[in-house]
């Protein structure tokens, strides 16, 4: 049973609703042991806005490839959280756009208006979709959940470290730095909520996860980490499109291979160290880099998506689910219709939207080949014949 009470409407078909901030606002003030943040009430939409409040020190320079230091060390003072903070660096960029920054980590509350501290609302937090590599928390604002929900609950979105910025791997990254860290920034804005959101009158005892897509994904990650110990931080999760990448080892020749790719063209190479290299790097070249690698991944979704090793994710998500050690909480699940149907036409081949008679099984062989590298013609066969590729149309209809 979940824990709290949400319409149909808006559980199935992620019934957003883009609606900004209308002209009739208060503002809305709480204290936190490291600032006191000043939101935003909109009486028409009956939701106080806390944007872009800071729940871990900026993940620059030393703190690249490092687990969010939770929470912010510095008083931060009065702030102003009535507007969105930067969004995380997505992967493919050649250049770093203005409202986008290696300093992304941020949490949004929303709150219904007439909310005391003490009513322990349910609190849901999603994460966003996007390969792990693209996307941000500010697309997906509460407006209709709250209009459809049969009851008052709490409702936060957070920003979490992308592709080359969130989910490098290599062995000498493992010996210096933490794996999977855009994971481990979802972590601690739950470590976050469990902590604050009794101050928003949540409660942190009753907090469900949620995404879409990679979202969804995230969500799964989160319930196997630690080995499915939850640390009491969630006691629910749901999701749409379950995104549950390829998940390499972090030492494995892929993931080996993507790194010696990226410390070469950021120049770092040559180092004895390429992580000290990494950590004094321009920001807007480790930027530029995700392109480059991605260059000679044409068939691949997820080039830095999360990877096996360490204790935090130290098995894969088919093993852990098979075994019982994932978090022993209640799920909701479903999926979106043509998920992934547009994937396979961003891929730039030969093989790839054509109308020849074989185009279907060339496209659907390369594309699996690219997220999954150790996949055998033997393997994708068999696949064929459990999943036959006439049940699904054919490859230029779904490209068109």
């Amino acid at each position: 049973m979940l824990p709290f009470s949400l319409g149909w409407n808006s559980l199935l078909s992620l019934c957003f609703s883009v609606l900004g901030a209308s002209s009739s606002v208060i503002n809305m003030t709480v204290a936190l042991a490291y600032g006191t943040f000043t939101g935003l009430q909109d009486d028409n939409a009956g939701i106080v806005y806390f944007r872009g409040i800071a729940f871990a020190e900026p993940p620059v320079n030393d703190l690249r490839w490092r687990a969010p230091v939770f929470s912010p060390s510095n008083h931060l003072g009065n702030v102003n959280a009535t507007d969105f903070g930067d969004i995380c660096i997505k992967m493919a960029t050649s250049t770093i756009p203005s409202g986008t920054s290696e300093d992304c980590l941020f949490i949004n509350v929303n709150v219904p208006i007439g909310t005391d501290s003490t009513d322990k609302l349910p609190v849901l937090i999603y994460f966003h979709g996007g390969r792990f590599k693209s996307g941000n928390a500010i697309w997906y604002p509460p407006n209709a959940l709250f209009q459809s929900s049969t009851e008052p609950f709490i409702y936060a979105s957070s920003q979490y470290r992308l592709g080359q910025f969130g989910f490098l791997g290599g062995s000498q990254l493992m010996a210096n730095g933490d794996l999977n860290t855009g994971l481990l920034d979802q972590w601690a804005a739950l470590q976050w909520l469990q902590k604050y959101i009794s101050n928003f009158g949540g409660n942190p005892e009753h907090m469900t996860i949620w995404g879409e897509s990679a979202g969804t994904g995230s969500t799964m990650f989160q319930m196997i980490a630690n080995g499915g110990d939850t640390e009491g931080l969630f006691v629910a999760a749901m999701g749409d499109s379950p995104s549950m990448s390829f998940t390499p080892a972090y030492d494995s020749e892929y993931v080996e291979g993507i790194f010696t790719d990226f410390v070469a063209n950021i120049g770092c190479g040559e180092d004895e160290d390429p992580m000290v290299c990494l950590h004094e790097a321009d920001v807007n070249d480790l930027a530029a880099v995700g392109n480059k690698v991605l260059a000679t991944k044409l068939v691949t979704v997820d080039s830095f998506a999360p990877i096996l090793g360490g204790s935090f994710i130290s098995q894969r998500a088919v093993d852990a689910f098979q075994n019982g050690t994932f978090a022993q909480v209640p799920l909701f699940f479903g999926s979106n219709t043509n998920e992934g149907a547009g994937l396979s036409a961003v891929i730039t081949a030969p093989w790839a939207n054509t109308t020849s008679s074989n185009a279907t099984q060339d496209t659907v062989y390369y594309f699996c080949k690219g997220q999954y590298d150790t996949l055998t013609n033997e393997s994708f066969v068999k696949a064929l014949e459990l999943y036959p590729l006439a049940d699904y149309g054919n490859s230029y209809d779904l490209q068109r």
